[in-house]
């Protein structure tokens, strides 16, 4: 199990903990990634970190596959993979139907199928050993619908071929866990719970295995985690520093009946906590909807409290098929305990 460190997306401004980075980077940590929500983009911030570190790859967590068209995707990670001498992660997630209709002012319908295809025409791009030509349900290449001038011609990228780049999926919900693990190579979990794996996760993940064939199995599969971190004393200190996202995501990152992060925290028997929390924050009493957050749920998704505590909450992750453990973490010392804590895993 090695450590990844996940940065996540800007707020009102950008400030790269740019010293953390390069240290993580000085330390051997795996990978760092960056997001995007409807602010800042995932790559712009990747490709400043990459020009000031050496080793460490270079993730998305995610790239919305909505907000670009599958040829811009596969140029980006194309360019980026390049520039870094071969460190990039292509991490690519569809994002929710609130982002995808209300801000990229496009269709959510069909997310399986979109992936599917999605991923099919990157992949066929990085390969490069012929024309693109492309004759799916959601996407054609070239264009043929009933406004197309008829000029659109198959083109191969002028870029050499790059196969190699890895490409993960974010997904929560079973059938997506299903086609993560059939046709990527890694899955980007978000609030994961070890102790679930095997009641929520793995026939999920093993049925993708075996409808991808060929053997694949965990051998060819990076499993990665966001797990954040608060190390501190007070544990009540550590649960109110991430009751704010997790209300957020509960509560707010989608509609009533179509909030994924719901039906997780559901999934994993706080459907009562969640519905609270949910209805707290849609009626805009933010405040209480995080004071909702039950401590228990953060323990199943975190690892919060003292080194000590940490370090046996810690072996729960080694449990599990886990391959990258990414951790969010505050500061430089926390990272280098955390370096320290998983060199007990390796």
């Amino acid at each position: 199990m090695r450590l990844g460190i996940m940065l996540g997306y800007a707020a009102q401004r950008i400030q790269l903990p740019v010293e953390m980075v390069q240290e993580a980077d000085r330390l051997g940590v795996y990978a760092v990634w960056t997001a995007e929500a409807y602010g800042s983009d995932a790559i712009s911030p990747l490709a400043w970190l990459g020009a000031l570190t050496q080793n460490i790859k270079l993730g998305t967590a995610i790239m919305q596959m909505p907000g670009r068209t599958p040829a811009n995707a596969a140029m980006t990670a194309m360019t980026m993979n390049q520039l870094s001498n071969g460190r990039f992660l292509m991490g690519l997630g569809l994002s929710g139907p609130q982002v995808v209709e209300g801000w990229h002012g496009v269709s959510y319908a069909k997310p399986l199928t979109r992936t599917r295809e999605y991923v099919e025409i990157v992949r066929k791009i990085l390969r490069r050993e012929e024309r693109l030509t492309y004759n799916g349900k959601l996407y054609q290449i070239p264009y043929q619908g009933p406004d197309a001038t008829g000029l659109g011609k198959p083109l191969k990228s002028t870029l050499e071929a790059q196969p190699d780049i890895p490409i993960y999926l974010a997904s929560i919900g079973p059938k997506n866990v299903t086609l993560t693990a059939e046709i990527a190579d890694g899955w980007l979990p978000i609030f994961f719970s070890p102790e679930r794996y095997d009641e929520i996760y793995r026939p999920y993940i093993e049925a993708g295995f075996a409808k991808a064939g060929n053997g694949k199995s965990y051998d060819q599969f990076d499993i990665a985690p966001y797990v954040p971190v608060v190390i501190n004393d007070n544990l009540e200190i550590c649960y109110n520093a991430l009751r704010p996202m997790l209300a957020l995501y509960i509560g707010g990152m989608g509609a009533k009946g179509k909030n994924f992060y719901y039906d997780l925290a559901c999934r994993y028997g706080y459907e009562a906590a969640a519905t609270e929390i949910q209805d707290l924050y849609l009626a805009g009493d933010k405040g209480t909807a995080m004071m909702k957050v039950p401590g228990e749920l953060i323990d199943e998704v975190a690892l919060v409290g003292p080194k000590e505590r940490i370090r046996e909450r810690l072996a729960r992750y080694a449990q599990c098929p886990i391959t990258t453990l990414n951790i969010s973490v505050f500061d430089v010392e926390s990272l280098r305990t955390m370096v320290e804590l998983m060199g007990e895993f390796s």
